[in-house]
């Protein structure tokens, strides 16, 4: 999408897109121009009303236009009647001739068929199913990209952003992420209008990989700038004297110029200043409105008052009936308002004032009796309309201050959240509770109808706010109250990820036990499997157990569902053999779509668990079934976590020669992702990283990982995996004091059958320091701790701690314990595990046939060679060098002229990951001055610098 114009002289003209000169703003056209040239791109306009952020857009769109670019915008209103995702479907709605009637759309686009009727023509019918809101929210972006991509080179631009809808925010956030090739969004929006460090989207704006961009903050126009503009207008008339009272009217803010400029066209030079002075609309333009205004006659003056009120662009015959005229002279007064640039066209027979300032200037202007029937004159109007537009009836009737505005806005925030305009309802909502003197029972109805809006809000940190202000409502009852709770609980674990998310669902539990016990049942199970706060096995145990009593109490399908599902994932925690079963009866079809989504939870949850207890070939059909069912009922949610089982299952499985593509793959699919630098994932590219000898990425990983989530049970592995670098190093003390949290969890959390290495690496640390006792009594709870349980990744690990403890003493049958592990990890298809076990199993045969043994490490050593594991390799041919079975070198030591020694090599692969010489010189086990001396040697031979090694991957 090549912007034809973007060169480095200024872009200027005589009077283009929006009518006077463009001046002002070239480095900030070329700017804008020039990330439009790289598409896909995302570009934020920032600037205060009147600052020219709509101006600068047009003109960037006439140049794109005429480079055979689509451009559609879109334009978002405080005032704005529910319609889901308004502003982009009004943009949208402009590419009919685009779209020819025989080209081959994406079936996907057919979401969007209700919300476009006029290109039901063109666009695919609509799907058969209806999804539920947080499906409907990814298929209308998933349309959107593939609507923009038919007609793409395309640009979307949407204005205003600052007064979005939720909705309409979640879906530029979603198509921000993911825009495709030779497409661009482009959205305005002011800044001083957003909370105080809110992202103007609600939630932060991130640009994939490959996404440009650019973030445009528009300034005051200078002097020079403004006298340019002046003598285009005024030609001679553009006096010194006359350009500093229009720069000191304006202050730079160009609508406040150009209507002073429209007002002086061929007239005498500037008249004097007069009236009060008011910040929230600038003194010069409501003397300007004033001044037109003045020029009017009866009629147009009553039109302009009339449009003022009405507050959004109407139709000439609604601006006559609010004016209280006849045809014809709502006919002549829309042509002298017109005339006098006091109204303007702001569509097809839609007419209003050019800028928000300037209409709430006229609005401030009206008389108290005039402003009165102007507004009811707006209600009888509206009232007559089919289907009536009740936002706007809401806003006037409050205008009037008539009480009956609560039920007014009560049907519109109704209406809003229907259609899923979240936004629209919530601001409503809160204008119902801000009423002083409401009644009880209206305190509690409105705000459980907040409570339940505003959990589906984009914006967590504002969610939570109203969730907490409504709690402390004065009089909402105690079961209103506790089902707040719960929303505000959820809020804070799934969107916020606050552990203090935890605290309000046991509160709300409580407060619910009595009057809701389907909510309370609900609550007390995710109490039980919530993997937050310090809670032991036995406390989530009674958690569940009351879950499962008050299930006697309802026939609630949804609170048996979830309750079922949730005991299903506390019993994952134990391996328990029953979990198939279980997971069998879940009902997999229902009415209510949130009963098969929980049927889906558990799946997954089953899935992730099967990894932890080295079920690895159980895992992908759970996970299949429960992305099939999540697909089916359009909860997308589980997208990204069905996909990093799957790529956690290529690190597992020993697929380590895809993994980084798999992981770029996956970073590209899920941007945003929570996962892909913690839990699972973030400890497998720790775990990777230090077996291919990049000892200090790898600490940094995992360093990471822990500290994301000290509390979580995807942290153990990462755990393990930096106490096995002490060990490394021979720092055993160290390896065991950064276990002991992970221990602790262990332990409180009943947590023996996760085979994440926390265990055996603290028994091996445990033996390292003489604590024999000390092993021995955690290998014994471990066993125990595993007895019931079908966990065979686990049972591998005990033969590990059983082998640990009997190496130094009775090798023989140390042995066996690592040949039984040796087998075990090769029945679960881990091949890393499998080579670890084998090399120790090698290490406790040499004390009994050495040769065997030693054979045995070097097959170790082929096995690491064979995953790209060079410490691993490197750890083994060191135990060969150490006991007399090192490979000899036929060709001599200097036998290999330019070519690459065997030892060269690996010293190359480790420099083609990024490994420093420290790290070299721990994953070969050799002194930092032999790494020096190979590196030197490495890159000689190559004719190469790390640099160029690191980014070809030689």
């Amino acid at each position: 999408m090549a912007a034809q114009n973007a060169n480095p002289e200024p872009v200027r003209g005589g009077v283009r897109a929006g009518g006077l000169l463009f001046v002002g703003r070239d480095r900030e056209l070329r700017a804008l121009l020039g990330a439009l040239s790289a598409p896909p791109a995302v570009v934020l306009v920032e600037g205060e009303a009147g600052i020219g952020k709509s101006r600068l857009v047009a003109e960037a769109s006439a140049v794109l236009r005429a480079d055979g670019i689509v451009v559609v915008t879109g334009g978002c209103h405080p005032l704005r009647e529910p319609l889901p995702y308004g502003p982009v479907v009004d943009a949208l709605s402009a590419l009919g001739p685009c779209i020819a009637p025989s080209a081959a759309v994406d079936p996907a686009v057919g979401v969007l068929a209700p919300l476009l009727p006029g290109l039901a023509g063109r666009l695919p019918p609509p799907p058969a199913d209806a999804p539920g809101p947080s499906g409907q929210r990814h298929l209308v972006a998933a349309a959107v990209r593939a609507l923009l991509a038919a007609v793409a080179p395309a640009v979307l631009v949407v204005e205003d952003v600052h007064w979005a809808d939720e909705a309409t925010k979640e879906l530029l956030v979603l198509l921000a992420g993911g825009l495709p090739t030779g497409t661009a969004l482009v959205l305005t929006y002011r800044g001083e209008d957003l909370p105080p460090g809110a992202p103007v989207l609600g939630a932060a704006l991130r640009r994939p990989p490959g996404t440009a961009g650019a973030e445009l903050g528009l300034r005051p126009l200078g002097r020079e700038a403004m006298a340019v503009l002046a003598r285009s207008v005024l030609g001679q008339g553009a006096t010194a004297s006359v350009v500093h009272h229009l720069a000191e009217r304006s202050e730079g803010l160009p609508l406040v110029l150009e209507e002073d400029l429209i007002t002086l066209a061929g007239r005498d030079p500037l008249p004097g200043l007069v009236g009060d002075e008011d910040l929230r609309v600038p003194r010069s333009l409501r003397e300007l409105l004033a001044a037109r205004i003045g020029l009017l006659g009866p009629d147009a003056t009553a039109l302009a008052q009339g449009a003022a009120v009405l507050a959004v662009a109407g139709g000439a015959d609604v601006l006559g009936a609010v004016a209280g005229l006849d045809e014809e002279r709502t006919h002549q007064a829309l042509l002298a308002a017109l005339g006098a640039a006091v109204l303007r066209e702001r569509g097809p027979d839609a007419y209003g004032f050019g800028h928000a300032l300037a209409r709430q200037a006229v609005y401030d202007m009206l008389p108290g009796p005039v402003r009165t029937r102007a507004h009811r004159r707006v209600l009888a109007v509206l009232r007559a309309q089919d289907p009536p537009p009740l936002v706007q009836i809401a806003h006037h009737t409050r205008a009037l201050g008539d009480d009956t505005w609560i039920t007014e806005a009560r049907a519109a925030a109704d209406q809003a959240a229907d259609v899923g305009d979240i936004g629209t309802a919530v601001t409503l909502l809160r204008q119902i509770l801000d009423q002083p003197g409401l009644a009880t029972d209206q305190v509690a109805e409105t705000a459980l109808a907040l409570a339940n809006t505003v959990q589906f809000s984009i914006d967590a940190p504002g969610s939570v706010s109203t969730l907490r202000r409504i709690l402390a409502t004065p009089g909402l009852p105690t079961a209103v109250g506790g089902e707040i709770r719960s929303h505000l609980a959820n809020v804070l674990l799934n969107q916020a990820g606050d552990p203090v998310g935890r605290d309000e669902m046991e509160k709300a539990a409580l407060e619910l036990e009595d009057s809701n016990p389907a909510l309370a049942a609900r609550n007390m199970s995710v109490l039980a499997v919530s993997d937050t706060g310090s809670a032991s096995a036995e406390e989530r145990a009674a958690w569940m157990t009351r879950a499962l009593h008050l299930l006697e109490r309802t026939p609630d399908r949804l609170a048996h569902t979830v309750v079922r599902a949730n005991q299903i994932t506390l019993l994952l925690t134990a391996a328990d053999p029953r979990i198939p079963a279980l997971l069998a009866a879940l009902p997999r079809v229902d009415d209510d779509s949130r009963v098969p989504r929980a049927t889906a939870i558990a799946l997954s949850c089953a899935a992730e668990s099967a990894i932890l207890v080295g079920l690895d070939r159980r895992a992908p059909a759970w996970n299949d079934e429960s992305l099939a069912i999540s697909e089916r009922i359009h909860f997308t949610a589980l997208a990204a976590y069905g996909e990093s089982y799957r790529l956690l299952l290529t690190w597992t499985g020993g697929h380590w020669d895809r993994w980084d593509a798999e992981l770029a793959a996956y970073r590209a699919r899920y941007p945003d992702s929570p996962l892909t630098d913690t839990g699972l994932l973030g400890t497998a590219q720790g775990v990777i990283a230090a077996a291919r000898g990049q000892t200090s990425r790898a600490a940094a990983l995992l360093e990471r990982v822990v500290a994301h989530d000290p509390t979580s049970v995807l942290t153990l592995g990462a755990a393990a995996a930096t106490a096995r670098l002490h060990l490394a190093r021979g720092d055993a003390a160290t390896a065991r004091s950064s276990l002991a949290d992970a221990l602790d969890r262990v332990r409180s959390r009943r947590l023996w059958p996760y085979a994440l290495g926390v265990v055996p690496t603290a028994v091996e640390a445990a033996v390292a320091l003489g604590d024999r006792a000390g092993a021995l009594a955690l290998q014994e709870a471990h066993a125990e701790g595993i007895s019931s349980g079908e966990c065979p990744g686990a049972e591998a690990e005990q033969d590990l701690c059983r082998g640990l403890l009997l190496a130094a003493d009775r090798p023989e049958a140390a042995y066996e314990a690592f040949e039984r592990a040796v087998g075990r990890w090769k029945a679960i298809g881990r091949p890393r595990e499998e080579a670890l076990a084998a090399e120790r199993a090698a290490l406790a045969l040499t004390a009994v046939e050495p040769r065997e043994g030693l054979a045995r490490l070097g097959r170790a050593a082929a096995a690491f060679d064979s995953l790209g594991a060079t410490s691993d390799a490197s750890r083994c041919r060191r135990h060969l060098r150490v006991l007399g079975r090192a490979p000899t070198n036929p060709r001599g030591r200097a036998g290999y002229g330019d070519d690459l020694s065997p030892r060269e090599r690996e010293v190359a692969d480790l420099l083609a990951a990024g490994a420093g010489n420290r790290d070299i010189a721990a994953a070969l086990f050799i002194s930092l001055r032999t790494a020096e001396h190979h590196v030197a040697a490495v890159l000689r031979k190559l004719r190469s610098t790390r640099a160029a090694m690191r980014g070809n991957g030689t």
